[in-house]
């Protein structure tokens, strides 16, 4: 299963690092790749949300909400039309990092028929879209400490 991988290490608690990245209204000031999200967090709801991607037009989709762990771990699933085509599994974690806060991983799992063809076209901006978060995330949960 095609994987792309980013992490960042962030110099404050998991909780303040949690608030900032479920805190969605004010994602339009800090968040350069995931502009909007609207819903609710419990699993099985939807989510709307607008990306992003570096030198790319906004662009809209939908995806439920798979896990949400407070302070650790948050997971949205999205796919084309039919199941089993191209579907992507979006994760964020939250992990301790000792004394010097904690370490943020952004990750997405790629999987179905299209997931081999797909990932030529999607792999580096996914990548740089996802360093750019991860970065935004860092100076925006830091300067809250």
């Amino acid at each position: 299963m095609p994987t792309i991988k980013t992490a960042v290490d962030i110099s404050t608690s998991a909780e303040i690092v949690w608030r900032v990245l479920t805190h969605f209204h004010a994602y339009p000031q800090w968040n350069p790749f995931i502009v909007s999200i609207y819903g609710s967090l419990a699993p099985g709801q939807r989510l709307t949300i607008q990306a992003r991607y570096p030198g790319e037009e906004t662009k809209g989709f939908a995806a439920y909400v798979v896990k949400a762990i407070p302070a650790s771990e948050l997971r949205w699933r999205r796919r084309r039309l039919i199941e089993g085509i191209f579907d992507r599994e979006q994760a964020f974690f939250i992990v301790p990092n000792g004394v010097k806060g904690v370490r943020f991983i952004q990750r997405e799992h790629f999987s179905g028929a299209l997931a081999p063809l797909m990932m030529p076209f999607i792999a580096e901006k996914t990548h740089k879209a996802f360093d750019l978060m991860n970065l935004a995330l860092k100076r925006t949960a830091e300067a809250k400490h």
